[in-house]
């Protein structure tokens, strides 16, 4: 672990970027609004994109928080890369695996599935048959990016608070945890996707889904947390020069 003193976050820029990031966190987790609208899926099987498919009721809604979840993510991690101390190569690429995350969840909302296959026979048939619209192969390669970028936010970001000492040691301790669930919970939805295209059921699909986009909401939550108490600084070196 590298102890070198640490340089603190700008304070008016650490300021908006944790407002960025709680806000995208938020809006990232609108998903669960499920619980209360009648959607007509079930959240053990489905895919949670399909929430957001065209011919669903609430479609639009789940669009457009999404947009704005990615829109977020994007310009805090933007934000991020143009104002804060980077404090070497493994903060920057984890910044800009963010910014990916941010910039694939907003194409992701502009690219909806046309029909909600996990839930729709029909729909289902017409995927095998390659006779859905281009947004949906589009919408796999959207989502398998913003997926990845989340990833490598969420590892390199928590490498980077481990290995220099005082910088964000709220992430320090619970950054290798969440990076530990998401991989898991990311493991279990391919799993599911591979076993639903093979026609063998869904494996619990919507649960590990849901699972994976929650931890990472979560973990903006803790990113957001310790760029604040960062910019703060340790009362213990508050005297330091």
């Amino acid at each position: 672990m590298d102890a070198r003193p640490v340089r603190l976050a700008r304070p008016a820029a650490a300021r908006v970027l944790v407002g960025l990031l709680l806000a995208a966190a938020l809006a990232y987790s609108t998903w669960s609004a499920e619980a209360f609208l009648p959607t007509g899926l079930s959240s053990r099987t489905t895919y949670v994109s399909e929430l957001a498919a065209e011919d669903q009721p609430y479609g639009t809604f789940f669009r457009t928080a999404d947009f704005l979840a990615g829109l977020l993510v994007l310009a805090g991690a933007a934000l991020a890369l143009a104002r804060l101390p980077l404090r070497g190569w493994w903060t920057a690429a984890g910044w800009a695996g963010l910014a990916l995350f941010g910039a694939a969840t907003a194409a992701d909302s502009r690219l909806p599935l046309n029909c909600a296959a996990t839930a729709d026979a029909g729909c289902a048939a017409r995927e095998r048959a390659g006779i859905v619209p281009w947004t949906h192969s589009a919408h796999a390669v959207s989502s398998s990016l913003a997926v990845t970028g989340a990833l490598v936010a969420m590892v390199l970001l928590t490498v980077a608070a481990r290995r220099r000492a005082g910088t964000w040691p709220t992430l320090a301790r619970t950054g290798p945890v969440l990076v530990v669930l998401e991989l898991a919970a990311t493991g279990w939805t391919l799993a599911s996707v591979a076993a639903f295209e093979a026609g063998r059921g869904t494996w619990g699909l919507g649960i590990g889904q849901r699972l994976q986009v929650l931890l990472i909401a979560v973990w903006l939550v803790t990113l957001a947390w310790s760029v604040s108490r960062d910019a703060k600084g340790p009362p213990s070196e508050a005297g330091r020069g």
